[in-house]
């Protein structure tokens, strides 16, 4: 089976604003606006870290959500291998400006991708966001050390954080965040397998995770796909909103 990467390069609206959180030229918040009064979806792209994988392929996924009626802020965040903690600290950042930014008053629900998971459930693990409701991850890195195991991306964890072991930045070697956490993975998924989502939830069992039989690692950051019924599912549960 080949994995379907074709959202990874198909047209999307521009995002509706663009906010600046630091004086990096990575440091900046994609931002789709909509009409409803609901929670804010804040997404972390994945790429495994790395610089040539930026936030603009989450496009169509920010598109999509808008246009279900969410508005969302697509985090953009230095990717320099060898170099973790500016990686961290700009997730951080953002997260710490963006009620001063934007209108978060309903809250929001911090969803992130890949490596972006890692990065949601770092920062859920780490500190407490203020007006976090939940954390969806999708197909996360959410075990580092497993990850490095299996040589995810070839040597993805060891360029990401510059050799050695850092348990400090390993979600499943850090205590569990204080808001709930769901994890959508797919059984089909060739890049990050299923075994590291379920090494998160071994350590802490109070995470939910929904295994999507047949689905591949992009299909879940795919609205065209059969997984995104399940994505905004759980999206949906954690801001506490029913769709109609």
């Amino acid at each position: 089976m080949t994995e379907d990467r074709s959202v990874l390069s198909r047209e999307a609206r521009e995002p509706d604003d663009q906010l600046q959180y630091g004086d990096y030229p990575e440091q900046v918040v994609d931002v789709w606006h909509a009409k409803e009064h609901r929670p804010t979806i804040v997404f972390i792209h994945g790429g495994f870290w790395r610089p040539e994988y930026d936030r603009t392929h989450a496009r169509p996924l920010g598109e999509a959500l808008a246009d279900e009626g969410w508005s969302v802020a697509s985090i953009e965040y230095r990717r320099e291998p060898g170099h973790p903690d500016r990686t961290a600290e700009d997730v951080r950042d953002a997260l710490d400006r963006l009620p001063d930014l934007m209108d978060l008053q309903a809250g929001f629900v911090l969803t992130g991708h890949s490596a972006g998971g890692h990065l949601a459930l770092w920062a859920a693990a780490t500190f407490n966001p203020v007006r976090l409701r939940g954390i969806v991850a999708l197909a996360p890195v959410a075990d580092l050390l497993m990850a490095d195991q299996l040589g995810l991306d070839k040597t993805a964890v060891q360029d990401f954080i510059g050799g050695g072991v850092r348990n400090d930045l390993d979600p499943t070697h850090l205590p569990a965040p204080i808001m709930p956490v769901a994890i959508v993975h797919g059984t089909a998924d060739q890049r990050v397998p299923i075994g590291v989502s379920e090494s998160y939830v071994t350590a802490h069992p109070t995470a939910r995770l929904v295994r999507v039989e047949g689905i591949g690692h992009y299909e879940l950051i795919d609205p065209l796909s059969d997984a995104w019924p399940h994505v905004t599912a759980e999206i949906t549960r954690f801001a506490g909103w029913a769709q109609e």
